[in-house]
């Protein structure tokens, strides 16, 4: 057995904290995955490392930092008129635990051996709950439900031969990806200023606060019944991608995807129209969708950089994205159109006509839009519930999770565990990792049907763009990792 330590943390100054700390959820908070994540960052160690120096830095970093984003301490609660808040409580703590794989004995992948394999999570095989806070690992289940008393979050170090797996939990009502971003990069900072004796890095309290969120108070006689929430649809067999895609490769498909009547697209419109048509053009071989017919396309948009008087706080926490879906777009692009009719330059408008359209004040007609619905549970998003030819992007390369400074060490690897569950249909899109070379791009995590893969990654047209890294998930046999 590894040797093992766990530890429940304290939030630094809690001795002089409030008996009880109440933030109630906003309503994109409702309105994200009711699921932990799972963010695993992969650091190299030299061998003469002080191992347990490092973990202590950790558990000091994240009491300090866990002081400032209170929301990730204690449960979330419902009170006397059913809403639901974060309640932190003044003896409220963290998990933490400190697992040594790093012994001949543990017979546990090197760092080497991971960084070589381009950190691709199947690597790890069936260690993932290993790795994992008393085995959770992501997906639906009764214990993230609000009513259930989830905790927030809770983190475990992994030292593994030349280098450290950083597993850090939350609950996604507690932040979305660049929620997490910001308090891993205050995490970093917290962490340096202790390797280095510096000043700990200020915080700004409003990163926390999401009153402007809330939908507008609805009279109890205008209240409606919202929907359900959704079950998964029977979906193929999925397994997920682990695809590559070079700045000079990307600079060309923006040129194929430009519109030569003019107007500017961004290298995110191009990639995201031609995923859109390729996944679309092999999944249609087996689905058969109808070509005057459209299928729901859809993007998570940050809207932290959109907002307005005021404009966001500094590593604003919490959910403050929305997902704007071709399905309640005034205009929609036919299967058809989206396979191969229309040209890419036109997905690829298509792609930036819905990322510009979500402004302040789409947002804040959205929040009307719900206010009367009575159970706001029932707003969460579950991408597996939604039809096998949807496609929803995630974009992840603004987390800028490579220039996070420890003290000990930047990451160097960026994953998000996944053990036995990928939602089909959502593409997730990571920040280039630094390896050393000039032309290292966008890594993407693509869930798709098992017997599309082959055809997919061997289609000329698409191969030309995407190069295979390997698999994050199941892999697919006569399909053989580089």
């Amino acid at each position: 057995m590894p040797r093992k330590e766990e530890y429940r943390i304290h939030p630094w100054g809690w001795e002089n904290d409030p008996e009880e700390e109440s933030i109630r959820l906003s309503t994109l908070d409702y309105t994200s995955a009711c699921v932990y994540n799972n963010y695993a960052l992969y650091f190299k160690l030299e061998d003469g490392a002080d191992r347990e120096k490092v973990a202590s830095i950790l558990r000091e970093g994240l009491e300090k930092t866990l002081a400032q984003a209170r929301h990730l301490v204690g449960t979330i609660e419902k009170n006397d008129l059913g809403e639901h808040s974060f309640l932190k409580k003044k003896d409220s703590t963290v998990g933490f635990i400190v697992q040594y794989l790093n012994t001949p004995e543990d017979d546990f992948p090197s760092f080497a051996e991971l960084e070589k394999a381009q950190f691709v999570s199947s690597k790890l095989g069936d260690r993932i709950p290993t790795l994992s806070w008393h085995g959770l690992t992501y997906g639906e289940s009764p214990k993230c439900h609000p009513d259930a008393h989830p905790f927030m979050s809770a983190f475990q170090v992994n030292f593994i031969p030349g280098g450290l797996i950083f597993n850090m939990h939350s609950h996604h009502y507690a932040n979305d990806i660049m929620g997490w971003a910001g308090f891993t990069h205050q995490l970093a900072e917290h962490c340096a200023a202790i390797v280095n004796q510096t000043p700990a890095p200020g915080w700004d309290p409003e990163a926390v606060q999401h009153t402007r969120f809330v939908a507008p108070d609805i009279a109890e006689e205008d209240k409606i019944d919202g929907p359900p929430s959704p079950d998964r649809y029977p979906h193929h067999e999925a397994a997920a991608l682990l695809l590559h895609l070079s700045k000079s490769k990307a600079a060309e498909l923006k040129k194929l995807a430009t519109p030569p009547e003019g107007g500017w697209i961004s290298t995110y419109d191009a990639y995201a129209a031609f995923l859109w048509r390729y996944l679309s053009k092999h999944r249609a071989t087996i689905y058969n969708p109808a070509p005057q017919e459209s299928s729901l396309w859809g993007e998570a948009v940050d809207m932290r950089r959109r907002l307005r008087d005021p404009v966001a706080p500094k590593r604003m926490q919490r959910n403050v994205f929305y997902v704007p879906a071709s399905a309640t777009s005034p205009t929609q692009l036919t299967n058809a159109e989206v396979i191969s009719e229309a040209p890419l330059s036109k997905l690829a408008q298509y792609v930036r006509t819905t990322t510009t359209g979500m402004t302040n004040e789409a947002l804040n007609k959205a929040l009307d839009a719900v206010a009367p619905i009575r159970d706001k549970v029932g707003l969460i998003i579950r991408i597996d519930s939604l039809p096998p030819m949807t496609l929803i992007m995630t974009d992840w390369r603004d987390t800028e999770i490579y220039e996070a400074d420890f003290g000990f060490g930047k990451p160097r690897g960026f994953r998000h565990l996944f053990a036995t569950k990928v939602d089909e249909g959502l593409v997730i899109i990571y920040p280039p990792r630094p390896t050393g070379n000039p032309d290292e791009g966008w890594e993407f995590m693509i869930p798709y049907e098992k017997q599309l893969v082959k055809p997919l990654i061997e289609d000329p047209e698409f191969s030309k763009f995407f190069e295979f890294r390997g698999f994050e998930m199941a892999e697919v046999e006569d399909v053989a990792a580089p």
